[in-house]
Order: structure tokens, then sequence, then C-alpha cells
């Protein structure tokens, strides 16, 4: 069973997930949870959250937490390569395609960002379209600026 606890941040209420052992999910939350969740602010929920603060602060440019990524084989080369884009900076769609050995897999690479269930710590609002215009966040385009902002300043 997963637990779950929310947050209020600065870009709205966020709730992080674990497995009792790794964060699985970190996501917007515009809804009521139902189901298979325990609500509880467990140690490594409350670690994270203390992270993702420190982050929206600008105060932490790096996260250490350990993460369940669960996806295809290919998300999973996007989701690495995400992680790998350093603070401050943003790739385009296609330079993360290329990366993971898919030059052509620029829609791809759109999708597996779509998936990522650990927003922010797995960073996806740093790719960017090829202009450098923001296209394509899940979370909508006003959240993906403001954490480019954060990581400007």
């Amino acid at each position: 069973m997963k637990n779950v606890f929310f947050y209020d941040t600065k870009i709205g209420k966020l709730a992080i997930m674990d497995n009792g052992t790794e964060i699985t999910n970190i996501e917007t939350a515009e809804e009521e949870y139902n189901g298979d969740y325990n609500i509880c602010e467990t140690k490594l929920i409350k670690n994270a959250s203390e992270q993702l603060y420190e982050y929206f602060d600008g105060e932490r440019r790096e996260f250490n937490l350990p993460l369940k990524l669960s996806g295809t084989d290919f998300q999973n080369k996007v989701w690495k390569a995400l992680c790998e884009i350093p603070y401050g900076e943003t790739r385009s769609y296609k330079q993360i395609a290329e990366r993971v050995g898919n030059p052509s897999g620029s829609r791809a690479v759109g999708g597996a960002n779509n998936k990522n269930p650990i927003m922010i710590v797995v960073p996806c609002h740093r790719v960017v379209g090829s202009n450098g215009n923001l296209i394509g966040y899940a979370s909508g385009l006003h959240i993906k600026e403001v954490l480019l902002s954060i990581e400007k300043h």
C-alpha cells in the first residue's frame, strides 16, 4: 500500500507518495485520492516535502531521495536523461531524444515526460521546444514557467 500526504506549495497542492522505502510519485493534487492509499506523513514523505520547500525557496538545487520510477525501458531512459540536465538549464525534446539514442523520437520523449511520476525531482520542466518556447507540461505551462523562474534566480 502506498502512503500519500498533501502539501500546499508555491505551485499549488502537491501529493507526495511513497511505498515505504522510496518516493513513487510527486504530482499536483487537484483531485481527492481514493482507494489504496494510506494518508500518512511518513519520514520519507516529510523529507521529500522539506527538500521541495528548500527548492521552492531557491535553497536547493539537487535532491537526495530514494526514487522508484516505474515505466517502460524507454521512459526510464528519458527520465534518467532528464536528471542529467543541470539546474537552471534547459534542453530541447530533440536533444533528449538524441541523448537516449532515438534522434527522431522528440514526440516519444514528450510522451515519456507526460508520464513522469515524480515531477520536479525528475525535472521534465527543463525540457522545452527547439526554439526555446515552453511547450508540453502535464501540470500546465504556468507551473513549468514558475519552476523555470525559480531556477533562473
